[in-house]
């Protein structure tokens, strides 16, 4: 797949003197890690914000559940797509372009849902721009992914990985509050949780080109492995002539680590997309909550995975040593609680309960996500992280993603919410199951990187 010159990766720079690598990399090092964080945070201010308008939504068009499912899955669908595929040039183009490009036509997407009203006519039509924005939003994981990978080493890399994936969060508390100061501005106009928050991606996306760089090596700087004296988990070992095709064929397609966290991720995405984009709409069925509450409940679910996706990051590293799967077993069970608790509490019960709850829910849930984006890149040589990442975010997003919108759209409208809690409950023993699976691969990986960094040292 080729790509264009000027967005290539750019070439090595001649190598800075040793004072100026002390002096400078350091620096950039921080540099690049708040453009990756502040850009990825951008991406959830325009992602999917039709969830929290959907009450206003259904009674202004008569949109149904059906329908909203329709038009949240047709983003996430292509999201899907668009990570794996993007990832592929991902891994040969400039982050430093890659990223805030994807962001801004992201942006331009959403301008076009509030600003052109035959947009919003139909589902067809919804659906359609919805994927396109989808597919814009597939540019933003793969050259994060690729920036972590080359400015942050194997034994610091968890920990920046968690704190990184914070952005998730900090994206979708943001945009509750864009979406809640618009509806307050315009008289609850929906349209407006849509363009306040692209207008303010945009000026994002300008932000994260002043604070990327692509490589180290692009700017003259020592390769992170040599700087750290931290050799990578994964090396290839490959032929140097080898296509980017076999290599995705090799690391990516044939691995059973990263088939398996796909699959994982499937399952993982539909209790993460299957709660989170249902708030509003189960609060206000079952409980009989104010759009408000659902708001304040979507904010809680972001901001309570900061926390739990750093807690879930440190525990990985210090009290399961670096064996991720452990923490993603971990985690899943006691998401698995805490839905069940959301379910199971009656009717009456108080709205701070049931926002805690879901607080709970989304602080427990985003460590297995951070995990298996980690385990990707960790897993994989350098120059197909990335797309291994997008490889189990296609898997994410095509399939978990489908059955958290459109699945749970017609399990509600159909059987109701108990089966459909019950099956959520089904996805997470699902999950558990495969980390284990996975987690027999990752000691073994890991083994064998404790044996290199040993020779490394002698």
């Amino acid at each position: 797949m080729s790509i264009p010159g000027w967005l290539k990766a750019p070439p090595p720079a001649p190598r800075l003197s040793d004072e100026e690598v002390r002096r400078t990399y350091p620096r950039l090092r921080t540099q690049v890690f708040l453009g990756i964080f502040i850009g990825y945070a951008g991406f959830y201010l325009i992602r999917n914000n039709i969830s929290l308008v959907a009450p206003l939504l259904m009674e202004e068009t008569g949109i149904n559940t059906i329908g909203i499912g329709v038009i949240s899955n047709a983003v996430l669908f292509s999201y899907g797509l668009s990570k794996f595929f993007s990832a592929m040039i991902s891994d040969r183009a400039n982050a430093r372009y890659f990223l805030p490009i994807g962001l801004a036509l992201s942006a331009l997407a959403n301008l076009a849902v509030a600003f052109v009203p035959w947009i919003s006519g139909t589902v067809a039509t919804f659906a359609t721009v919805m994927f396109i924005n989808g597919w814009f939003q597939g540019m933003g994981w793969p050259p994060s992914g690729r920036s972590l990978v080359y400015w942050f080493s194997t034994n610091e890399r968890g920990m920046k990985t968690s704190i990184w994936n914070t952005a998730h969060n900090v994206g979708g508390a943001g945009v509750a509050g864009l979406a809640a100061l618009g509806l307050a501005w315009t008289g609850e106009q929906w349209q407006s949780a849509f363009w306040l928050p692209a207008v303010v991606a945009l000026a994002v996306a300008a932000l994260a080109f002043f604070l990327m760089r692509d490589t180290p090596e692009s700017v003259g700087l020592p390769p992170i492995e040599e700087y750290r004296d931290d050799p990578a988990k994964v090396e290839s070992g490959d032929d140097p002539n080898m296509s980017a095709k076999e290599m995705i064929f090799k690391h990516v397609l044939t691995s059973r680590t990263i088939v398996m966290l796909a699959v994982a991720n499937v399952f993982v995405y539909a209790l993460r997309y299957g709660v989170l984009n249902w708030i509003t709409v189960y609060l206000a069925d079952k409980h009989n909550a104010e759009i408000g509450s659902g708001f304040i409940g979507f904010a809680a679910f972001e901001l309570a995975g900061i926390v739990g996706t750093i807690l879930c990051g440190w525990m990985s590293d210090r009290v399961f040593g670096g064996f991720r799967s452990g923490a993603g077993i971990a985690f899943t069970v006691a998401t698995a609680i805490a839905i069940a608790a959301y379910w199971l509490v009656p009717v009456g019960t108080p709205i701070w309960i049931l926002i805690l709850l879901v607080a709970i829910i989304g602080g427990l849930i985003y460590g297995p996500v951070m995990l298996i984006g980690l385990q990707a890149i960790d897993l994989s040589p350098h120059n197909v992280a990335g797309t291994a990442a997008g490889f189990t975010g296609l898997f994410g997003y095509l399939l978990g993603a489908t059955l958290a919108s459109s699945g749970v759209g017609i399990l509600v409208h159909n059987f109701g919410w108990n089966l459909t809690f019950i099956v959520f409950i089904a996805f997470s023993i699902l999950t558990v199951v495969l980390f284990g699976i996975v987690g027999r691969d990752e000691k073994e990986l890991m083994e064998a990187h404790s044996k290199r960094s040993t020779n490394h040292e002698a």
